[in-house]
C-alpha cells in the first residue's frame, strides 16, 4: 500500500463513523501567540476545546502537517540520527467534541489497525495512565477494562503522567491518553526480550504509534485540576511510521514518502545510501529539513532572523551544514529539491504547484547567503587556528562566530579538532544560555489565567453587522494580568466591541474605555482563541459596572483607507505584471501600507507610474463597497474571489469587492474609493529572492507626501536660482563636476607620478634589504594601489608607508614573497605590532597589512622602531 492509499484508508474509515473531513491548517500559526507553528492536529481546534466555538460537526478527521522544532515539542537533534524522528511529519487526527469518549475511540483505533489494515494483533501494546497522588488522579481503570476485552493483560502497560496525562499548556484542557505501541523486531529477538519491557525505552524496533488523549480536565493556574463540562477525545496517530508498518520497512526514510528525494542526493553526491552511517545520517537531515523549509516557506513564513523565520533558517542551514561536512557540497542543492518534494503533494495540496518557482528561489537565496557565511568562517577560524598559541580556543570566539556569522558550532568543532584544538562546551553553553534568556526577557509575553466577571457569550466584533458603530456600552466578562517585556498590563474581554482586532495584515483598534469621569486609554486589539482581548495599563475601579467603549475613529478611518488600498494595489499589480503576482504579506495602520509579493525583478520607474495610476483611476472613479457574508467558500472561488495561500478559511467566507478586486476579507473598509482621495508609492524593494514590497500613502498621508517633495523642490530651485527649471540648473552641475573630476584625475596622476619618482628615490639598502619606510601625503586607495605595485615590481622589499586622512594615520605594510619565505615574516602580525604606538589597530595578509590610528604625533616613532627592527634581523 503506498503512502496515498493509506492516507486515503484512514479518512475513508472515520468518514464512515460519521467523522467530518476538515482541511489541514497552515503549517504557520497565526493569531495564537504560544505558538510558532502547527505542533499537534489539535491546533485548529483549540477555540473547541476552549469552549469559545460551536463545532459544526462533533466528529472529526484530517491529516494535518506538524512541525516540533522548538519548545517542549522539540525533535530537531534527533531528526537523522535515528531512524524515525522527523521535523515536518504529518498527525492523522480523529476528534469528537462532546460527542463520544474513551469506549469508541479505543475500539475504533483497534479497528483501522487490525481489521482495516491488518496489522498482527501480536505486536501491538498499550499504554494506560498509571495516576498521581499529586493530581490526586486514580489509574485509568475504564481504559484498561475496554483495553483487556482487545489483547492479553501483559500488553497493557500502566505508564507515569510524563508519558499517558497529555496537557495543552501549563493551564487549559487536559487529560489521561492511551498509547498504541507497535514491535517491529525478529520473531527471534521477540522471543528472547518481551516487548512490553522495551516500551518507552526508545528501542527504534519498539515505537509509539497512535495517542488517544482522553480530554477530561482544566488546568488551573494554581496546579488545581477541575472537571470539563464536556469531554473530549483527541487522538493523533503518526502518518509516516504508520507507512513504515505497513510498507515493512525498518525506517521511515525508507518508505516511498522519502525515496525520490533520497535517490536525488544519493546520485548527486555519489554515493549509495546505506553504506555509510555519517553520509546516511547527513541524507536524512537533508530530505528530512526540506520538507519542513519548503512548507513553512509555501505557508507564508520567511527565513529570517527572528521568531519562527529564524527556526526556518536555522533547519536551512543545518540541512546546508550537513551536506557541505559530509557529502561535499560546496555549492547550493537544497533547492534542487522542492519540485520533487511538491510533486508528492499535487493530490492533496493541488494548490502547491504555483508554489514550486517561489519557494525554489527563496530556497536558493538562503543557500547562497549561507555558503559565503561557512566560507568566511572558515577562514576566521583559520586565522583563530594560526593566532592561538593553545590548543583551547576561547568559547567567546566560537559563540561570536555562531551568533554574529551563523556559522554553526558543530562545523567550528570539527575544524579546530583537525588542528587538534578544542573548546569548553560548557562554557559554549553557558554563553548560549545567556543569550537565550537576553532573548526571551526582550520577547516575553507572559499571562495569568483568566478573572471571570460574567458568564455571558461574547459577541465578538460588531464591524460587520453595525459598520459605522465606534462606541458602544459594554460589560466585561473577564481579565487577566499579562506581562510584556517586562511591563505589567491587562487584557480585558467584552460581551462585545466596536474594536477591530489585529488580523489580515491590519493593525488593531485603540480608543478608550470610559466609565462616569473615569478615561482609560485602550492601548491595542488582538484576538486569541477566539476571544478579542483589549489591552490597558491598569483596569477600572467597578468592573460589574456597564462602560462605554470608544474606538479612535480618526485612527480607524484611516486605516480602513489603507486597507481598501491594497486591495486596490493588489488588483493593479496583478492588472500591471501578471497573475504570477501572489501576497506574501502586508501592513495596514493609520501612517501607511506595506504590501509584499511575489515577483523576480525590480519595478522601473515606470512601472510603479502605471500601477499608482491604475490605483488612482480605481479611486477617481469611485467604486462603492460591495460586500458579501456568510458566502460558501466553493461558490467565493467560482467568483473569482482572491484567497491568500495559507491562510485557513472557514466553510462560509466574507467578500470584498471594489468594481475588478475582489477578495477574502475580514477587515475594516471604505464605502467608496473615493474616500481614498489619492495614492502614492513611496518605496519598491526586494526583501527576499522573488518577493518585492511595495510601501504607499494615500489620503493625508499622500497629501503630505506632495507637499513635503513640493518644498524641497522650492528650495532646490532657490538654491539654484532657476526657480522655473532646476532640472536644468542641476544637469549643469552633473556636467561641469564631470569635467572637473576629469581635470582633477589628470593633475592627480601627475602628482602621484611624482610622488612615486620621490619614492623610489627614497629606497634604502639595510643590511640585504631593499627597504622603504616613509611618510607621505596620498589618500588611502592611492597609498595602497602604490604599495602593492613596489612589492610586486621589487625582491627583497621591505615597504612601511604611512599617511594622515582626516586626521587619521594609515599605515601600510608589505612584503614581497621572496623575503616572506627568507625570513618568515608575516605583514598582519608586524602591522599589528607596531600600530600599538599610533593608537591603532589593523591586519590582512602575510604579504600586505594595512592599519589606522589616530596618534599622529607617533609617526616617526613607529618609523624607526621598524627600522632598528629590520637591522637587527
Amino acid at each position: 500500500m503506498n503512502s496515498e492509499q493509506i492516507r486515503e484508508n484512514f479518512i475513508s474509515f472515520f468518514k464512515k463513523k460519521k467523522h467530518l473531513y476538515v482541511n489541514p491548517s497552515s503549517l504557520v500559526i497565526k493569531n495564537d501567540p504560544t505558538l510558532m507553528f502547527v505542533n499537534a492536529g489539535m491546533n485548529q481546534f483549540k477555540d473547541i476545546f476552549l469552549g469559545n466555538i460551536i463545532p459544526k460537526n462533533p466528529r472529526a478527521v484530517n491529516s494535518q502537517r506538524c512541525l516540533r522544532v522548538s519548545g517542549k515539542h522539540n525533535d530537531l537533534e534527533e531528526v537523522g540520527h535515528d531512524t524515525y524522528h522527523h521535523t515536518m511529519f504529518e498527525m492523522l487526527g480523529t476528534w469528537s467534541f462532546g460527542d463520544y469518549f474513551k469506549k469508541e475511540a479505543i475500539l475504533w483505533s483497534w479497528e483501522f489497525l487490525t481489521e482495516c489494515l491488518k496489522i498482527d494483533k501480536d505486536r501491538l501494546y498499550v499504554t494506560i495512565f498509571s495516576g498521581n497522588e499529586k493530581d490526586k488522579l486514580n489509574e485509568d481503570e475504564e481504559s484498561k477494562i475496554i483495553w483487556s476485552n482487545l489483547l492479553p493483560e501483559n500488553r497493557i502497560i500502566s505508564c507515569a503522567k510524563e508519558y499517558n496525562f497529555w496537557e495543552m499548556g501549563s493551564i487549559g484542557p487536559c487529560g489521561p491518553c492511551s498509547e498504541i505501541h507497535i514491535d517491529l523486531r525478529s520473531n527471534e529477538k521477540r522471543a528472547k526480550v518481551a516487548g512490553e519491557s522495551l516500551i518507552n525505552k526508545d528501542d527504534p524496533e519498539v515505537i509509539e504509534l497512535w495517542n488517544l488523549v482522553f480530554m477530561e480536565f482544566n488546568r488551573k493556574e494554581n496546579g488545581d485540576l477541575e472537571n470539563l463540562s464536556k469531554k473530549h477525545v483527541d487522538t493523533g496517530m503518526g502518518f509516516e511510521r504508520l507507512c513504515m508498518v505497513l510498507q515493512k520497512k525498518r525506517s521511515t526514510y525508507d518508505t516511498d514518502i522519502f525515496s525520490s528525494l533520497i535517490s536525488h542526493i544519493s546520485k548527486k553526491s555519489n554515493f549509495i545510501y546505506g553504506e555509510n552511517l555519517e553520509k546516511d545520517i547527513a541524507v536524512r537531515v537533508i530530505v528530512d529539513h526540506i520538507r519542513a523549509i519548503s512548507f513553512a516557506i509555501s505557508d507564508g513564513q520567511m527565513p529570517s532572523n527572528v521568531g519562527a523565520g529564524y527556526v526556518i533558517r536555522r533547519i536551512l542551514r543545518r540541512a546546508v551544514r550537513y551536506g557541505f561536512s559530509f557529502l561535499n557540497f560546496k555549492t547550493p542543492f537544497l533547492y534542487e529539491m522542492v519540485e520533487i518534494l511538491f510533486d508528492q503533494f499535487f493530490k492533496t495540496s493541488p494548490q502547491i504547484k504555483n508554489q514550486i518557482q517561489y519557494v525554489t528561489n527563496i530556497i536558493l537565496e538562503e543557500e547562497k547567503s549561507f555558503f559565503k557565511t561557512l566560507e568566511r568562517g572558515s577562514s576566521i577560524i583559520e586565522d583563530i587556528v594560526k593566532n592561538s598559541n593553545t590548543s583551547t580556543i576561547d568559547s567567546i570566539k566560537v559563540f561570536e562566530l555562531y551568533d554574529t556569522y551563523g556559522f554553526p558550532k558543530d562545523l567550528t568543532s570539527l575544524i579546530l579538532k583537525e588542528n587538534g584544538m578544542s573548546f569548553s562546551e560548557k562554557d559554549f553553553i553557558k554563553l548560549l544560555n545567556q543569550q537565550k534568556e537576553r532573548s526571551k526577557l526582550a520577547t516575553s509575553n507572559l499571562a495569568k489565567e483568566w478573572v471571570t466577571v460574567n458568564n455571558e457569550k461574547s459577541n465578538g466584533f460588531l464591524g460587520y453587522e453595525f459598520p459605522d458603530t465606534y462606541e458602544r456600552e459594554v460589560k466585561v466578562l473577564m481579565y487577566r494580568e499579562v506581562d510584556i517585556k517586562g511591563k505589567k498590563l491587562f487584557q480585558i474581554v467584552f460581551n462585545e466591541t466596536p474594536f477591530y482586532p489585529e488580523g489580515g495584515g491590519q493593525v488593531g483598534d485603540v480608543g478608550f474605555l470610559k466609565h462616569d469621569n473615569s478615561v482609560i486609554k485602550i492601548l491595542d486589539t488582538k484576538k486569541e482563541n477566539n476571544l478579542i482581548h483589549h489591552l490597558v495599563e491598569k483596569l477600572p475601579e467597578n468592573l460589574e459596572s456597564e462602560f462605554i467603549l470608544k474606538v479612535d475613529t480618526n485612527k480607524r478611518k484611516l486605516i480602513s483607507i489603507n486597507h481598501t488600498a491594497t486591495h486596490l494595489l493588489h488588483r493593479a499589480l496583478k492588472t500591471s505584471l501578471g497573475d504570477h503576482v501572489e501576497q506574501k504579506g502586508s501592513l495596514v495602520n493609520s501612517k501607511y501600507l506595506r504590501f509584499d509579493f511575489s515577483h523576480f525583478e525590480k519595478l522601473d520607474n515606470e512601472k510603479i507610474i502605471e500601477i499608482e495610476n491604475i490605483v488612482n483611476d480605481s479611486i477617481f472613479f469611485s467604486h462603492n463597497l460591495e460586500e458579501k457574508v456568510n458566502v460558501p467558500i466553493s461558490e467565493a472561488k467560482k467568483m473569482g474571489a482572491i484567497a491568500l495561500f495559507g491562510e485557513k478559511y472557514n466553510d462560509t467566507v466574507r467578500i470584498i469587492k471594489f468594481h475588478k478586486s475582489i477578495e477574502l476579507c475580514g477587515g475594516t473598509h471604505v464605502k467608496n474609493t473615493s474616500q481614498i482621495g489619492l495614492f502614492k508609492i513611496i518605496s519598491e524593494s526586494s526583501i527576499a529572492s522573488g518577493v518585492r514590497r511595495i510601501e504607499a500613502v494615500t489620503s493625508l498621508g499622500a497629501i503630505d507626501y506632495y507637499n513635503s517633495f513640493s518644498k524641497k523642490y522650492t528650495q532646490i530651485g532657490n538654491t539654484l536660482k532657476n526657480i522655473q527649471n532646476p532640472l536644468k540648473s542641476i544637469e549643469n552641475l552633473i556636467s561641469e563636476n564631470k569635467n572637473l573630476k576629469e581635470r582633477l584625475e589628470v593633475l592627480e596622476k601627475r602628482e602621484l607620478l611624482s610622488i612615486k619618482k620621490d619614492l623610489v628615490n627614497s629606497i634604502k639598502k639595510i643590511n640585504d634589504l631593499n627597504v622603504l619606510v616613509c611618510s607621505t601625503e596620498i589618500e588611502s586607495k592611492s597609498l595602497k594601489n602604490i604599495s602593492f605595485e613596489f612589492i610586486n615590481n621589487y625582491k627583497n622589499f621591505f615597504l612601511a608607508i604611512f599617511s594622515i586622512v582626516n586626521n587619521k594615520v594609515i599605515f601600510n605594510i608589505g612584503i614581497s614573497r621572496d623575503l616572506i619565505t627568507k625570513k618568515n615574516w608575516n605583514a598582519s602580525e608586524l602591522i599589528k605590532k607596531f600600530s600599538v604606538e599610533i593608537n591603532g589597530s589593523g591586519g590582512g595578509q602575510d604579504f600586505f597589512a594595512s592599519a589606522s590610528g589616530t596618534n599622529t604625533e607617533n609617526i616617526n616613532l613607529v618609523m624607526n622602531k621598524i627600522i632598528s627592527f629590520l637591522k637587527s634581523n
